[in-house]
């Protein structure tokens, strides 16, 4: 009998018959710390600094220190973000929560800033190199002792996303997600051993036979426990409950053509289930109704409903065997029972059957349209549009990933005789994860863990060819302590230590050779000019009059949140939301949620939602304009009053921004260059306000002046102004500038005049930036048939007041107007820009 056909023994009799395995099991999950940790100079600076590697990361330290500001209170509700809306909070406090009460007792109750922050970095490491564990006994009650070693060893030094997000720095919840998934299905897979070892009936509940149910029990209380912590790091989680549910609808199809009982997988499901309901019950917001993205009543009815899955399943069953009827009508009849439940879901809460129906196809589906193109939500499998292998070659690496798709092959196969349910799990959990990284690469993180097992699965059937099983009896028997192990290996027969260099080659060199490279691939976000830009930004900057560490109470009944006269939104991509909130304290108006953006989600005949999209793609000055109001619906109030660009906004991203309303032609034009054909700005992009601000610098803009940027990077803002010189007859500088820049949203002053009928008037000035830099402002107007003009101009000549802008980007004279022979000098009082004052020349 092999070791995985042994009955589940105690804890205690594991340990000691097993404790070379626990050593190697612990060596194992140093080693993969240790790999986790290696880049920590680049992370632990001089000084305390932590430099974490995400803009989430930098989010969940926020939430994190909210949080022990205010504890046990977390913050559900940022009025901080998404301005003037506010975003709820979709991150699970679980990862937070274990972050503050790890802090708390080390730091004796009132843990300091440095220490907090050093916790965060060191967090996700020390999850990523726990994860061996529910690995290895994953693999060992698959293939016994070796299989779980090896499968140890491979998600040890799994390179990729899984290794990327458990990385020090790395402080986001995809690794609690890992670690908290792996441990529902080994939990879970344990229980399904011990119920099936001690052939488990429903009977026996009700004979109250505890030397049977207890081990069952308590496994499936463990694995209930483990769901819900994993749907306490990510409300998605139900994904790991659909992938049980498919599971359990394949393994009652088995049991039956075999005329087995499925009781033991009845009751394992229903415990479980019931177990999570319990847990999860206190963490809904039931005014959030149906909802997948945050705690809400989906995540207590899918687990009731889960739970009746498997009590009807095991009902019907029974019925078939009482009265005998063919097994092929059995997977029919589940067929209609799911029907009829849906129709029943549908008639009921037609708001729940929908997000039922649609809630598959957010993670096996390839995204569409703006969501297409975030890079973690991309498909593993294609590359702008084309199919390709590549990625999932270098995140699991090419023999890693053509392991596990042998794995499965080997476990299908194995479906045509007798598997056991283990194998029956771990199968229909590979397929399922392998259709998420189709649909997101993100997934990726999930779909390593089965990578190493199907992989360890096959070097076990490698090793059991070369009677692997009679050498580890021998092993055994020799050993008594580790001075013994040296005499023990050459007990090893030639085609034993062959079979453990294939595996070593073609298994564990190219993980760990990929491995130890990615380790290298830490960078701290932001980078620079972005901490520069958002330092400066708090200092500088009117206080919008919010309590950054308070814990703020949801508007009710869809109010908008009640915010002060004196709060403002920053306008910028998404992508650097956190950064405004966490290191500028200022309230962006889109942020990595995906809120704010604006735009089309699905069809061109669609409105276009105001948001960061259709602002930075606006095509004039007052459309954009228009834009900023129609974010804030509150009269007299903008929706931002600064906007930040950098320069990858303004060159490598900004077709992406445009994808987001779903109408990106007419942007680039692809031209010969003697080499290639390469895709180069057109005049629709040069119209557009991204545009206007950034590789203009907001020349000749009415309401928009800069006020500051950061020192230049070398970046594809020359190459666009080249462009434009030679294809548009420009005189651009062609230099690159500030990498980052903030610009004020203004009423700007009205400088009012006459002239002759008719005239060209034109006003300019210097301006001189914090840089050392200088540009030219201009407009140029033609005057009425009256001779009259007017000028809105958004420059103070007169320097900053106290309690507004701190400006360090402003003009380095008076405005020079002109017209004629005529030339004036004009001086703009910066009340005169902020109340939109008349200035009469």
């Amino acid at each position: 009998m092999s070791s995985q056909d042994r009955p589940v023994s105690s804890f205690k009799d594991k340990i000691r018959s097993s404790w070379p395995y626990t050593l190697a099991v612990a060596i194992i999950v140093f080693m993969s710390l240790w790999i986790r940790v290696l880049p920590s100079d680049n992370v632990l600076l001089p000084g305390g600094i932590v430099k974490f590697t995400t803009n989430d990361a930098w989010y969940h330290m926020r939430t994190l220190k909210v949080l022990l500001e205010n504890y046990p209170h977390r913050m559900f509700f940022n009025p901080m973000t998404n301005y003037p809306n506010g975003s709820y909070i979709h991150f699970g406090p679980l990862f937070d929560q274990m972050m503050a009460i790890t802090s708390l007792i080390l730091g004796l109750g009132h843990p300091s800033s440095h220490l907090v922050d050093t916790i965060g970095a060191y967090f996700p490491a020390i999850l990523g190199a726990l994860t061996v564990v529910p690995v290895y006994y994953i693999g060992k009650y698959l293939g016994g002792h070796k299989t779980g070693i090896l499968a140890a060893i491979l998600i040890a030094f799994a390179p990729g996303e899984f290794l990327s997000r458990s990385m020090i720095g790395f402080t986001d919840h995809h690794v609690a997600e890992s670690l908290f998934s792996t441990l529902f299905m080994m939990f879970f897979m344990l229980a399904l051993i011990s119920a099936k070892e001690r052939k488990l009936r429903f009977e026996d509940v009700f004979n109250k036979k505890f030397s049977v149910l207890k081990g069952p029990f308590i496994y499936s209380v463990l694995a209930g426990a483990m769901y819900s912590a994993y749907q306490l790091c990510w409300p998605g989680g139900s994904l790991f409950l659909f992938i049980v549910l498919v599971y359990a609808i394949f393994q009652y199809i088995l049991d039956n053509f075999r005329n087995e009982s499925s009781d033991y997988l009845g009751f394992t499901g229903v415990v479980t289930c019931l177990a999570s309901t319990i847990l999860i019950l206190p963490f809904v917001h039931p005014d959030m109704g149906f909802s997948l993205y945050y705690y809400s009543w989906f995540h207590v009815v899918t687990a009731l409903g889960a739970m009746a899955g498997f009590a009807a399943l095991s009902l019907i069953e029974r019925e078939f065997k009482r009265k005998k009827l063919r097994a092929y009508y059995y997977p029919l009849l589940i067929f209609g029972a799911g029907i009829l439940g849906l129709i029943i879901i549908n008639i009921a809460s037609p708001s729940l059957y929908s997000l039922i129906i649609h809630a598959p196809s957010t993670v096996f589906e390839i995204q569409k349209g703006g969501p297409s193109t975030i890079e973690e939500a991309s498909s593993m499998f294609y590359r702008g549009g084309v199919f390709t292998l590549s990625k999932a070659f270098s995140n699991f690496t090419t023999m890693g990933f053509l392991a596990s798709l042998l794995g499965m092959l080997v476990l299908a196969a194995n479906v045509f005789r007798r598997p056991k349910p283990q194998e029956v799990l771990l199968l229909i959990w590979s397929l399922l994860i392998l259709l998420a990284i189709y649909g997101q690469v993100r997934f990726a993180y999930y779909y390593s863990i089965n990578v190493s097992v199907l992989s360890a699965y096959l070097g076990g059937l490698l090793l059991e060819i070369v009677k692997w099983s009679e050498l580890d009896q021998k092993f055994k028997s020799s050993v008594k302590s580790p001075a013994d192990i040296p005499k023990a290996l050459k007990l090893a027969k030639i085609e034993q230590v062959s079979a453990v260099l294939l595996i070593v080659v073609f298994l564990i060199y190219p993980v760990y050779g990929s491995a130890i490279p990615d380790t290298k691939l830490v960078y701290g976000q932001p980078i620079p000019p972005w901490k520069e830009a958002c330092t400066w930004l708090s200092s500088n900057t009117p206080d919008p009059g919010m309590n950054y560490n308070a814990v703020y109470e949801a508007p009710k009944n869809g109010e908008m949140f009640q915010y002060p006269d004196t709060a403002y939104g920053v306008m910028s991509w998404w992508d650097y939301g956190h950064y405004i909130e966490t290191i500028g304290h200022r309230m962006p108006n889109a942020n990595p949620f995906q809120a704010g953006i604006g735009g089309r989600s699905a069809s061109i005949n669609e409105t276009n939602r105001p948001g960061a999209t259709t602002f930075l793609t606006a095509p004039s000055e007052e459309e954009a304009s228009a834009v900023l109001e129609a974010i804030d619906p509150r009269p007299e109030k903008a929706g931002a009053r600064y906007i930040m660009s950098d320069a990858r906004m303004a060159t490598d991203i900004f077709i992406s921004i445009a994808t987001w309303t779903f109408d990106t032609d007419g942007y680039y034009q692809a031209y010969w260059t003697g080499k290639e054909y390469r895709s180069l700005p057109t005049t629709r992009y040069f119209n557009s306000m991204e545009a206007k601000l950034h590789t203009f610098d907001g020349n000749g803009l009415k309401q928009y002046r800069m006020i500051h940027e950061t020192e230049a990077y070398q970046t594809n803002e020359l190459l666009y102004k080249q462009v434009y010189n030679y294809f548009y007859g420009g005189k651009l500088s062609e230099v690159d500038t500030g990498y980052v820049k903030i610009f004020e949203y203004v009423k700007g002053a009205n400088i009012t005049g006459t002239a002759s009928p008719k005239e060209t008037v034109k006003i300019n000035t210097t301006i001189l930036t914090n840089q050392g830099r200088t540009f030219e402002y201009s407009q140029s107007i033609t005057a009425d048939s009256q001779g009259r003009y007017e000028f809105t101009v958004p420059y103070s000549t007169e320097g900053p007041i106290e309690g507004q802008t701190q400006f360090d980007t402003a003009p380095s004279g008076p405005y020079v107007l002109s017209y004629g022979d005529t030339t004036k000098e004009v001086k703009v009082s910066e009340e005169a820009v902020l109340k939109g004052e008349e200035i009469k020349v």
